[in-house]
């Protein structure tokens, strides 16, 4: 199983990553395009200004969609973060790719009001399984992605535990039993919390290292 994207460029002029899933793949994801547990077809990760402030997310994902083709149900992403060097890790046949801006971090119980519309910093995370999951394990994977993601986070000295944006998807297969776990000491949420772990703390890592050249 491979996770190759495609990168493509946007009618603004800025990338897009595109991965195809064929035959369509059963994922979870807390995208406000194609959010939610099901079968899809795609996943686009479209980068945009720093600060981006669409009035209609959705409305604009479907339009890069529809530039690059992509038809049926998918997963789609915006992020400020560099998509065209994206860091990818992996652990046993779990594969993850993560685009990390993080020019926005919050702990996530910080006070105040949030703002209606979050900046969009972001922490995009699509991490490909190489088993079924019932739809619980599914849930117990995306918990699995954030522990690993904060933990990279702190390990990094960020101050915070994401940005109020960050989204991930996790992509299951349709083949043989579904596993009925997938926290971080399961078969399956093992692998997938070391390779995520992985992939953003090196994404951490360039992301800080750019800010410090640009200081």
């Amino acid at each position: 199983m491979v996770c190759e994207p495609t990168l493509h460029d946007g009618r603004d002029g800025r990338p897009l990553l595109v991965w195809l899933l064929d035959p369509p793949r059963p994922a979870i994801a807390s995208t406000v395009l194609g959010g939610g547990i099901g079968e899809r077809q795609w996943i686009l990760n479209a980068q945009v200004a720093a600060g981006y402030a669409g009035p209609d997310h959705e409305a604009h994902l479907h339009r890069l969609a529809r530039d690059v083709g992509l038809a049926g149900p998918g997963v789609g992403f915006l992020t400020a973060a560099p998509v065209r060097a994206y860091p990818r890790a992996a652990s046993g046949d779990v594969q993850v790719v993560a685009t990390v801006g993080l020019g926005h971090p919050t702990w996530a119980a910080a006070p105040g009001a949030a703002p209606r519309c979050p900046p969009v910093g972001t922490i995009n995370i699509v991490a490909f399984l190489p088993a079924a999951l019932t739809p619980a394990a599914l849930v117990n994977a995306v918990t699995t992605v954030t522990e690993a993601k904060t933990q990279a986070l702190l390990e990094c000295a960020v101050p915070g535990t994401g940005t109020a944006s960050d989204a991930v998807c996790v992509v299951a297969t349709n083949e043989g039993p579904p596993e009925p776990f997938g926290g971080p000491r399961s078969a399956v949420g093992g692998h997938l919390a070391r390779a995520v772990h992985t992939a953003v703390r090196a994404g951490t890592t360039s992301w800080n290292s750019s800010r410090a050249r640009e200081a």
